[in-house]
């Protein structure tokens, strides 16, 4: 197994977002602190000689792609091209410049809409290609699916020391409060506490809020990286006694608890006391009917995750009344 320690050069690929933010929390509480984090503007992952240029020069010996374009179900069902096109450049870049400078480990962040739209439930990692997937989001999900299979492809050929993890729906600090462009979760937040501060006698949420969601807060996923990046290398096929993986190298990360989208707004509303009606556009689309993540694999490890939802909601509402509030008026 490489052994890393505290003094590693550790590039997080989307730091800036919110599942890169929460990444490099996670690594500075434990106690990684040589940390390169890049905005967009400093280095541009889709340009390929811009990013071997900025490897040769910082040499980074861990490495962990979070960086990618996302957004809810309007955007990807309308802009699949850009979804597709920017994905597959950022991926290949940083996946193929990192095998060739001979990086200690590397992580790639994919997402659990690779699975197919009717995956047995919940879903395994095994279930990766079984099926259709979801039309909403499939250019996204494909330049995922590519993703993995760029790592698996470079992991079997040359030893390529990857893994890639599937977390499910994430939410937390720094998300994206975009009207029509976030996910789920986020967009319901930002309705439900601007229609109280304003006022507003009724909400219209997407759908008919019958689907079931998984979601995961952040930093859960911070520390799930945490974990896999110092215990789990890819030539090995056990952890603590408990055959985990031979190939692929995938771990699902989630909570284990789901909640319909209708639930989900009750609870919102609930906590931001908003007393109006709540309203159901079902000539929007609800997208895949159910996703819950199989978590069993990386449990074998010894993690779990630790914030609940209830909890979660409570960090993320405050965080949007404090620093988006203002700008959603």
């Amino acid at each position: 197994m490489n052994k890393f320690s505290n003094d590693d050069c550790i590039f997080v690929a989307g730091a800036n977002g919110l599942a890169g933010s929460a990444i490099c929390r996670s690594l500075r509480n434990n106690g990684f602190n040589n940390l390169l984090t890049p905005r967009k503007k400093d280095l541009d992952l889709t340009n390929f000689e811009e990013v071997k240029n900025w490897f040769s020069k910082r040499k980074p010996s861990i490495v962990i792609l979070c960086a990618a374009k996302v957004g809810g179900i309007l955007a990807n069902y309308n802009y699949p091209g850009d979804f597709i096109l920017e994905n597959l450049k950022i991926q290949n870049n940083v996946i193929e410049l990192s095998w060739r400078n001979n990086v200690k480990k590397f992580i790639f962040l994919g997402s659990s809409c690779i699975y197919p739209k009717f995956a047995n439930q919940p879903i395994k990692e095994e279930s990766l290609l079984t099926g259709k997937l979801e039309d909403t989001n499939r250019a996204y999900a494909i330049a995922k699916i590519s993703g993995i299979e760029l790592c698996e492809s470079l992991r079997k050929q040359y030893g390529f020391n990857a893994i890639s993890l599937m977390p499910t729906n994430l939410y937390g600090p720094g998300d994206s409060y975009l009207l029509n462009n976030s996910h789920v979760l986020p967009s319901l937040v930002r309705k439900f506490v601007v229609a109280k501060h304003t006022s507003q006698k009724e909400v219209t949420c997407w759908g008919t809020g019958s689907p079931l969601r998984e979601f995961l807060y952040s930093d859960d996923l911070g520390n799930a990286i945490v974990k896999l990046m110092k215990t789990m290398d890819t030539k090995l096929e056990n952890y603590a006694g408990n055959k985990i993986y031979d190939s692929p190298a995938i771990f699902n990360v989630g909570s284990g608890f789901e909640v319909t989208i209708k639930e989900l707004a009750q609870k919102i509303a609930k906590l931001t006391e908003f007393e109006g009606q709540i309203k159901w556009d079902t000539s929007k689309p609800d997208g895949t009917p159910r996703k819950l993540l199989d978590i069993s694999k990386i449990r074998c490890t010894g993690w779990e995750p630790k914030i609940n939802l209830e909890e979660g909601l409570k960090r993320v509402a405050k965080d949007f009344q404090i620093n988006h509030l203002d700008d959603c008026l």
